[in-house]
């Protein structure tokens, strides 16, 4: 069985409303990177907080390493399983000193003192903060605030972390240190499920999803997806832009044999249109 496992979720904020989740049926590998993209209101963020159990769907079975979210006794292990990091930092951060804030959610777990002193030291130095942990956190960047509410989640030893847009609210050099950290985690075998809407954030997964209107629009690898552009378009959605320049190359006649992703990528691809 896979990871994690979501089988015809559907659900609705309001009984009146259509659903947010409409049949959404996803598997997730241990260790996996998935990006989930979509519109704003296509049902990601909802989908985010139906995989730690914060939210239960109306519908349909979520299941985290062989434990139904809808048992209300496992909730608690669930959550220490899958982690959440959310868009805004500052929701997350709870004391005035660094360390401390990292440590809370251990303190809150019953974990023994010494414990939680190895953690907490563990957690910061794996998102490179560890010189800044007698820092107060409002005197950090959104960057590092970031990355200190991501070290928070680590402190409580998750097998899977699940992003929320953490980078919306980032300038490029804060998006930078959060996704270097995201890779961070993946090398250490952390399943990630990163929402964004970021697209030079999603060539970086391992396999992106894509949403629209409470379903799954098409899922693959990243080459895979952003080689649809037709579709996406259809649906409004964006591509890479090197993707989209390509593409817009290909449409006045230029072959190619494989659709760019990156800036590297495009340039080997004009590079073999000039000659």
């Amino acid at each position: 069985m896979s990871f994690i496992t979501a089988e015809n979720i559907k659900f609705s904020y309001d009984e009146e409303n259509k659903n947010v989740l409409d049949g959404v049926s996803l598997k997730i590998e241990k260790g996996d990177f998935v990006a989930l993209l979509g519109h704003n209101g296509c049902g990601k963020s909802t989908m985010a907080k139906m995989l730690n159990a914060m939210l239960l769907p109306d519908e349909g079975t979520i299941v985290i390493e062989n434990m139904s979210t809808k048992d209300e006794e496992l909730t608690f292990e669930i959550r220490r399983t899958v982690g959440l990091v959310l868009q805004n930092p500052d929701n997350q951060l709870v004391a005035s000193v660094i360390e401390e804030d990292v440590a809370f959610g251990p303190e809150n777990l019953g974990v023994e003192p010494s414990e939680i002193r190895k953690r907490v030291d563990e957690a910061l130095k794996a998102v490179d903060m560890y010189e800044y942990r007698t820092h107060a956190p409002h005197k950090l960047s959104g960057g590092q605030k970031q990355r200190v509410a991501i070290a928070g989640i680590l402190a409580m030893q998750p097998s899977c972390v699940v992003f929320d847009e953490p980078t919306a609210m980032l300038d490029p050099n804060g998006r930078e240190e959060v996704m270097k950290t995201i890779h961070t985690l993946k090398s250490r075998g952390i399943t990630v499920v990163l929402i964004t809407h970021y697209m030079n954030e999603a060539v970086q997964a391992d396999r992106v999803v894509v949403m629209d209107s409470g379903k799954i629009l098409t899922e693959g690898t990243p080459k895979e997806v952003f080689s649809q552009v037709n579709l996406l378009k259809k649906h409004s959605l964006d591509v890479p832009q090197a993707t989209e320049l390509a593409y817009k190359l290909i449409g006045v006649g230029l072959r190619y044999t494989e659709m760019p992703l990156t800036a590297e990528e495009c340039v080997s691809f004009l590079e073999g249109v000039l000659r």
